[in-house]
């Protein structure tokens, strides 16, 4: 769907002033960065599917977090093509957030980042896709763009021209989108669904946990769980940090019919922001992987997973 949000005065203005991009600028921004756009692109110059800014960032942080810092408003972007030939997609419409910018600036904040790249297996459906940027003003003046996609596969590279994720909001920047609403979805059932924390990349669990679920996943609508409070959390988080990760390519080779086939999900949660979630599956190496990183179950893990497992 093309969404156009235009006031006639502001295209006027931004045709003049910007002749090489289309949009509005954002209401109250005085200036910015130079190398910074203020208005959308024409034209979506990437060639895959997200992973493109017009410029780089010029806050502070930006190689250590998707949206460092405290953005005051936020323009977005539309360019709607198909994914089976990603690259020059037309602007489409955009959407000016400013009460909504900050809560979107802090759930991408949470997003595990690495400055090399991201990479993992992939579907290959053909379907529509979307590729999104948007512009994050500050009140100072700086400014920031994310680039990123909603696509069938979600298979999608999310970046601020540093800093990259390959955590998926294709969904969540639709809606903002059309809805001038921003919210992460959810899934239901917390032993379902992925779930990224920042620090993810670094460490299998992140931080100090307040809490963890542990899920028994047998294939049911709403699997057996048993939640656990900080300590039994901790020295779990602390059992699977020691293992030695390496980065995840989201596969794993399984063990046979005569393997121990139980498979669990980990959700540890915080006081606040994401929980981190780990997939523990005993009949497959690596069994531990958290989406970000890799590893072989333990002995220790398994000894700690045999007193708080359902």
């Amino acid at each position: 769907m093309k969404r156009s949000h235009w006031a006639p005065a502001v295209i006027v203005a931004a045709v003049i002033a910007l002749a090489g991009y289309a949009g509005f600028a954002l209401a109250g921004h005085a200036g910015g960065s130079s190398a910074t756009p203020d208005a959308c692109p024409r034209q979506w110059e990437g060639e895959g599917i997200g992973g493109w800014v017009p410029a780089g960032p010029d806050v502070d942080g930006a190689d250590e977090s998707l949206v460092p810092g405290s953005p005051v408003r936020a323009l977005i972007c539309a360019y709607p093509g198909v994914n089976m030939d990603p690259g020059g997609e037309r602007l489409g419409g955009s959407r000016r957030l400013t009460d909504q910018a900050a809560a979107m600036a802090r759930d991408l904040a949470y997003l595990p980042v690495t400055t090399g790249e991201t990479w993992g297996a992939c579907t290959a459906m053909g379907g529509p896709m979307t590729n999104y940027l948007v512009r994050f003003a500050y009140a100072d003046g700086s400014a920031l763009w994310v680039g990123s996609a909603e696509e069938v596969n979600s298979c999608v590279a999310t970046t601020n021209g540093e800093a990259r994720t390959r955590s998926y909001v294709g969904k969540a920047l639709t809606a903002a989108y059309r809805e001038g609403t921003w919210r992460l979805p959810r899934p239901e059932d917390p032993c379902r669904g992925g779930l990224h924390r920042r620090g993810q990349e670094d460490a299998m669990v992140p931080g100090e946990p307040d809490w963890v679920l542990v899920c028994l996943d047998g294939g049911e609508k709403w699997p057996p769980r048993r939640e656990h409070g900080a300590a039994a959390a901790r020295e779990l988080a602390a059992a699977l940090d020691d293992l030695g990760t390496v980065p995840s390519d989201h596969s794993c080779q399984g063990g046979g019919p005569e393997a121990d086939h139980r498979d669990y999900r980990l959700v540890f949660g915080y006081a606040e922001g994401p929980p981190a979630g780990v997939h523990v599956d005993y009949g497959c190496a690596p069994g531990v992987d958290n989406s970000m990183l890799q590893a072989d179950v333990d002995d220790g893990v398994r000894r700690l997973m045999a007193r708080l497992t359902p």
